[in-house]
């Protein structure tokens, strides 16, 4: 993985010390509220219902056992104990102190960590796959074109107050494990005629306005990436909704220019800009790319495993995953313990992660946008070694893509923005569906839940999403289906009426049981779905017991 080198560290440690003295003048009284809050937003902290809360970027995804065990002895030094692993790639804590952020920030910063730009109007963590370079599937290791854009966007000067915030995808593979299609640009990385390249999505999103991105080139050359993407962020800029914050996003701009006309503004922007010498020699992405050499496998790794330990073996079938080198496989941590908070881990749990990307997974562990953890790299004969630990630590729950992986917002018991709560209604829904039984013969149900209508909990791709909002100052949850984040990528529809607490987990169950009475076999939830149409799950939601509805 990426490491800093002494620019890297420079750009860091100053910051700090920014930070540092714009929190002093704060709490002295020199800043105020209102003359303080672009400085800490570009620092990614945020002020909430109860404290200050902190994201910590984790640039797409990746980080090491180092920097993991620093996550959790911030998590048991500065918060409550334990940290919430975001859909951003990220983590956030949710009870600092404003006077302790600055040291928060330096001792991150001793590890090549920080805050900057996980919020403002600017172009945020960048996102990618987190099997990158262990998945047999992709055709490149996305993660050096991930640095890349992250060193030429990180205080990059002409896109630092943007109209918007700004999000970033970068994957490699057919299988999109990584939402790319909602993102304001979406990378798609592969081959053509023996040359690497990408395709650009751009204009997705979730939020008031859910949209998926539209094609807008079908190849650029790898060596022209960072002038097209200059090209596509000009434009943006240029003519991006300043007037109106529910406008403000690129998605917008494509849906009121239409995405050709967009096409035709970047591809001039682009003859121009590809004049100005911006794309790096190839020095330099070679200098990145050597930092993502393949780990030293062991060739003669075994594939061979034992099986008889039941609930070991469902983990292996629900948790872990093929590796493209013979002997490793790949193993997903789910942070979904039935009754638990969806992406919560305690900072003991983190200690216990870290240990075990160090001992297992050379030193390497991946955060999720579905709020779970990867151990990219791990022989399949120390599988059962891993589980047993996982097992102790309470991080062995094997749902991993079923009903109870559930992605959720900290909704209203954290977030000033939110409507309603997000983490008791995923929690009775985990418990209801609790009996993994079930769960398996539900099969693949990605189940997500947003507090209010920014969508944080990605509500519109779920295969079944949940939105709460305020209905005359009593939390209401609308149900939709038929949502897709990955490369069959649809938005959920709206089903109808809302439902309280209780009774969209009983609308739920309906679904559920409508499913199962009408699927074909090997059918998902969501091919059913798409089969049978809409109006056959409506019907089950309401036609029963219409009282339910509010």
């Amino acid at each position: 993985m990426y490491k800093y080198d002494e620019y890297d560290q420079a750009i860091v440690d100053q910051r700090v010390d920014e930070f540092r003295d714009q929190v002093r003048r704060r709490l002295s009284g020199e800043l105020t509220e209102d003359q303080f809050k672009p400085l800490r937003l570009m620092n990614g902290l945020y002020l909430q219902l109860h404290a200050y809360m902190l994201r910590v970027a984790v640039p797409y995804g990746t980080l090491d056992g180092r920097q993991m065990r620093m996550l959790g002895h911030i998590a048991r030094k500065y918060d409550r104990g334990y940290g919430h692993f975001t859909t951003r790639q990220n983590i956030q804590f949710n009870w600092i102190q404003l006077d302790q952020t600055p040291d928060i920030l330096h001792e991150l910063a001793t590890v090549e960590m920080h805050a900057i730009q996980t919020s403002g109007n600017c172009i945020r963590n960048i996102s990618s796959d987190q099997f990158a370079g262990a998945a047999a599937d992709e055709v490149a290791d996305p993660r050096p074109w991930a640095e890349l854009i992250r060193q030429w966007s990180t205080f990059h000067p002409e896109f630092t107050y943007l109209p918007r915030k700004f999000k970033i995808c970068v994957i490699a593979a057919n299988e999109d494990r990584a939402a790319m299609r909602l993102h304001d640009i979406g990378i798609g990385l592969h081959v053509r005629d023996g040359e690497l390249g990408a395709k650009i999505f751009v204009g997705g999103g979730m939020g008031r306005t859910p949209m998926i991105s539209h094609e807008i080139r079908d190849f650029v050359p790898a060596d022209d990436l960072m002038s097209y993407l200059e090209a596509c962020l000009r434009v943006y800029n240029r003519y991006g909704r300043r007037d109106n914050i529910y406008k403000a996003r690129i998605k917008i701009l494509l849906h009121e220019i239409g995405p050709d006309e967009y096409r035709r503004q970047v591809e001039e922007e682009f003859t121009a800009v590809k004049g100005l010498g911006l794309d790096p020699p190839r020095a330099e992405l070679e200098r990145i790319t050597s930092h993502f050499g393949a780990p030293e496998f062991d060739a003669n790794a075994s594939a061979d495993i034992d099986r008889s330990d039941p609930d070991f073996a469902v983990w292996l079938d629900q948790n872990v995953k093929a590796h493209k080198q013979p002997g490793y496989a790949i193993v997903n941590i789910s942070l979904k313990p039935i009754g638990g908070i969806p992406g919560d881990a305690s900072a003991d749990q983190i200690d216990v992660m870290a240990d075990l990307g160090t001992r297992y997974s050379f030193d390497e562990l991946r955060v999720t946008h579905a709020q779970n953890i990867v151990l990219p790299h791990v022989r399949i004969a120390d599988l059962h070694a891993v589980w047993s630990a996982l097992n102790d630590a309470g991080l062995a729950e094997a749902n991993l893509d079923l009903i109870s992986d559930i992605i959720a917002c900290p909704g209203l018991d954290y977030c000033s923005l939110a409507n309603a709560r997000s983490i008791p209604l995923a929690q009775k829904i985990a418990t209801r569906f609790g009996s993994l039984d079930r769960q398996r013969d539900l099969g693949e149900l990605k189940l997500k839940i947003s507090g209010c209508i920014n969508a944080c909990g990605h509500h519109h791709a779920g295969h079944i999403g949940i939105l709460g909002v305020d209905k005359k100052g009593t939390e209401n949850y609308q149900l939709s289906l038929g949502g897709s984040g990955a490369e069959d990528v649809s938005l959920a529809k709206i089903t109808g009426p809302g439902f309280s607490e209780d009774g969209v987990v009983d609308a739920i169950e309906r679904v559920t049981d409508r499913y199962l009475e009408v699927r074909e076999t090997g059918e998902r939830f969501l091919d059913t779905y798409r089969r049978v149409g809409f109006e056959t799950f409506k019907q089950a939601i309401y036609s029963p017991v219409e009282g339910d509805a509010q």
